[in-house]
């Protein structure tokens, strides 16, 4: 589905990735763990062509690396920023079909909108109120569903967990592992929440300061005493 190979970024003489490599196969979800600057976000925002790469990024066995952002996302990657960058003034109806901004299919669209207020109902009763109204974890519901509206193969998530409530965050978890296995996405999570990454997700990697120092099955993972410490309480 994706994969990387000596991905390295630089923001000026400061290196923030370094030679990353790994591959998420399709249907898998993917977590990628690490502390604060570590360089999370830089990763996926350079699998989305928002931060200048070097290396060779395929997605689905063709190179993309020199393509622009918006060839990506019609190629169907799609990602939800930490924060979620909703349009505060727009309706939860606005934001959702925003994400479907290069769609034509314009009845398909709206039978995807439905879909979505059935995998988050709370969207369907928030219908037409503004994005700002809404609870942390009802704005990271939308920002999902906003990125299932392009359709996409691979789902970019990153920190889906920020500043949210324990109940919100359980619920959120449950719904991308529901997600993933009834559309067939392919998930790459980036999340600092490491139990709750490592609870839903197949495969994982640890980054410190841009470098993948572990890689393995969750349960490998999991189990490495150096990710015990350092991210699930000893």
């Amino acid at each position: 589905m994706i994969e990387l190979d000596g991905i390295c970024v630089n923001f000026g003489k400061v290196s923030a990735l370094s030679g990353i490599s790994l591959a998420v196969k399709p249907g898998q979800i993917y977590a990628v763990l690490g502390a604060n600057g570590a360089g999370k976000t830089t990763l996926l925002r350079s699998i989305l062509g928002l931060n200048r790469a070097k290396g060779t990024i395929r997605f689905e066995g063709a190179d993309i690396s020199q393509l622009p952002t918006l060839e990506r996302v019609r190629r169907g990657i799609a990602m939800v920023p930490e924060g979620r960058s909703l349009f505060p003034d727009f309706t939860v109806e606005e934001n959702l079909k925003i994400g479907a901004y290069n769609r034509r299919d314009r009845a398909e669209v709206a039978s995807d909108i439905g879909e979505v207020c059935e995998i988050f109902p709370i969207l369907k009763d928030r219908y037409r109120q503004r994005s700002m109204t809404l609870s942390g974890g009802e704005g990271q519901m939308l920002a999902i569903g906003r990125a299932l509206l392009a359709r996409p193969k691979l789902l970019l998530l990153d920190e889906p967990s920020v500043g949210l409530m324990p109940v919100a965050v359980a619920e959120i978890f449950k719904m991308i592992g529901a997600i993933a296995a009834k559309k067939a996405i392919t998930v790459l999570l980036v999340e600092q929440n490491a139990k709750k990454a490592l609870g839903v997700a197949d495969r994982a990697a640890v980054l410190e300061l841009g470098r993948v120092v572990l890689e393995g099955g969750v349960k490998e993972i999991a189990g490495d005493p150096r990710v015990k410490e350092a991210y699930l309480g000893g």
